[in-house]
């Protein structure tokens, strides 16, 4: 093992830290900074510059990007006589909101995250809080490993041994129907409303909210109103339990 290493997991600071790391990852990482952000909730983080915080999105919004990529090479290669559609809804199984909470928890991500304590009086705030993590850790890899190497931590550190894609092959995924017959069920009202995007996001993205009884359960936005609306109905779902 390099010097620089064993320097790390014997003698620094932040000793304990690199070490916890290294037992969920499998690797001593480089740069802590990036993984100390990673697990950074904007709950807890300040305004750094041009109301920018240093809390993990901008590592989730990386992350996001690299797994999508990783998964969508992994599955053209598993699955090479299934056409777009297939291959489309498989992709969006497996980096599902709700497969990457379970992830991140099998991982051991929720002992490492930062956020308001506050926020566990509040599930509707809680619904993404271990998929972010988990997607702004992928981040964190990519920029201190590069792509060669968080590939191949991706399918050989979490999807080989953690998603069984065979089942996920098998698992109905529509959370929107779901989300509308579980409240009709329940002789409650659901909506899909469009709400006017944050300052400075592009005019083309979507944001839809899905809102239970007059109450907003979760939001999704994406370039694509329909993508926009799964993503709301996921989350949403994933918070009134609707699993």
């Amino acid at each position: 093992m390099p010097i620089f290493k064993i320097y790390k997991l014997h003698f620094s600071t932040n000793r304990r830290y690199v070490k916890a790391l290294r037992n969920i990852l499998g690797f001593v990482p480089g740069n802590l900074h990036l993984y100390h952000l990673a697990f950074r909730h904007k709950s807890v983080a300040v305004t750094v510059k041009d109301g920018t915080k240093n809390s993990n999105e901008r590592l989730e919004f990386l992350g996001d990007a690299v797994l999508g990529s990783v998964v969508a090479e992994l599955l053209f290669k598993k699955y090479p006589y299934k056409g777009e559609g297939f291959l489309t809804e498989m992709r969006s199984k497996i980096v599902s909101r709700a497969h990457l909470n379970q992830l991140s928890k099998k991982l051991g991500l929720n002992e490492l995250i930062q956020y308001d304590a506050r926020m566990v009086n509040y599930p509707t705030k809680q619904g993404s809080l271990l998929g972010d993590a988990f997607e702004a850790l992928i981040g964190a890899v990519y920029l201190d490993k590069g792509y060669t190497f968080t590939k191949n931590f991706l399918i050989n550190r979490i999807i080989k041994p953690h998603v069984d894609i065979q089942v996920l092959e098998q698992t109905e995924t529509n959370f929107k129907s779901r989300l509308i017959e579980w409240c009709q069920q329940a002789g409650k009202e659901v909506a899909f409303i469009q709400t006017e995007n944050a300052e400075g996001d592009s005019a083309k993205i979507f944001t839809i909210d899905a809102v239970v009884d007059g109450e907003v359960y979760g939001t999704g936005r994406d370039y694509n109103k329909k993508s926009a609306e799964k993503i709301a109905a996921e989350k949403a779902c994933e918070v009134l339990h609707v699993l």
